[in-house]
């Protein structure tokens, strides 16, 4: 299995916003994300920084998958005014980080 991830912002201010809407995900995009393949998915906030870490056994199914979902498209309309996404424009995904370093 493959390990990915990404690095986001909140908006100032939407802080708190950001964390309540996680903390009530709705339980059809935790359906979509498991659908799309997407196991171990981790999200983390220094200041307004978000990293997210997730694992997938194929990226490329992933990310159609989530591409066609009507749900994950109204989850990411809600998100937006309250984040900065900068999408890979190749792959409609945010830009994923290149791995560094890695130990078991």
């Amino acid at each position: 299995m493959a390990s990915y991830a990404w690095v986001l912002e909140v908006r100032p201010g939407y802080e708190e916003e950001y964390q309540k809407r996680h903390d009530e995900i709705w339980p059809e995009m935790l359906e979509a994300l498991t659908a799309a393949g997407i196991r171990n998915y981790n999200i983390f906030r220094h200041g307004l920084t978000l990293f997210g870490y997730f694992e997938t056994d194929d990226l490329k199914k992933t990310q159609a998958v989530l591409a066609k979902s009507d749900v994950n498209a109204k989850w990411g309309e809600w998100m937006g005014p309250i984040m900065k996404v900068e999408v890979d424009p190749a792959t409609n995904f945010p830009y994923l980080l290149p791995l560094q370093f890695h130990m078991d």
